[in-house]
């Protein structure tokens, strides 16, 4: 019994021994990673529509065919951070009612750098109801139109060799499309967002 106690005294302290060096572990690692966020400082994405087209426009019987194209320009102002873009989502839509959906091509950004992406997208007897197809109609006969442009991408944040995953959600709000390229087009700010 003296032998089985004094093995039990000695097995505690070497217990105590490796849960404080797997919390200086945690508390160190914490740190390291404070220390390189704050010495990243990362700044807000910031994106807009620059250049909104409208062609091909056909609404009949509540069925509309149209060509959409837009440029979106994406700004990462980050001395430190290059964004991976996966997959973009982009929808346009009209009174909170879907014309089209479509992919655009992945790409990365490196850090301090602007880019330009083309957005195409397509409606092909998209169908707008009631309401709604008569205040297009009336946009359409006013010479513009005020759409909703979104785009949902899966996003990597590289800083040095970590990769952060993140969903960014950019959201531009009444974007007025004129139907005549000759008419000058007037630039969006995008309210940006990212998620886990």
């Amino acid at each position: 019994m003296a032998q089985t106690a004094a093995e039990a005294g000695q097995r505690r302290p070497m217990l105590q021994c490796a849960v404080l060096v797997v919390i200086a572990l945690i508390a160190m690692t914490g740190l390291a990673v404070l220390i390189i966020w704050a010495s990243v400082q990362p700044k807000k994405l910031h994106y807009s529509i620059e250049h909104g087209s409208i062609t091909g426009f056909n609404l009949t019987s509540d069925k509309l065919s149209s060509n959409f194209g837009f440029a979106l320009r994406a700004n990462n102002p980050n001395r430190h951070v290059s964004i991976y873009y996966d997959r973009i989502d982009v929808t346009v839509a009209y009174e909170d009612q879907k014309l089209s959906v479509n992919n655009v091509h992945p790409f990365h950004q490196r850090k301090r750098n602007v880019t330009f992406v083309d957005l195409k997208l397509v409606a092909k007897d998209a169908a707008v109801y009631g309401a709604t197809a008569r205040d297009l109609r009336m946009e359409r006969a006013a010479g513009e139109v005020n759409l909703n442009v979104k785009v949902r991408a899966k996003i990597r944040l590289k800083v040095g060799v970590f990769k952060i995953h993140r969903t960014l959600k950019v959201d531009c709000e009444s974007v007025t499309v004129p139907f005549d390229s000759r008419k000058g087009f007037q630039r969006v700010l995008c309210e940006t967002d990212l998620d886990n």
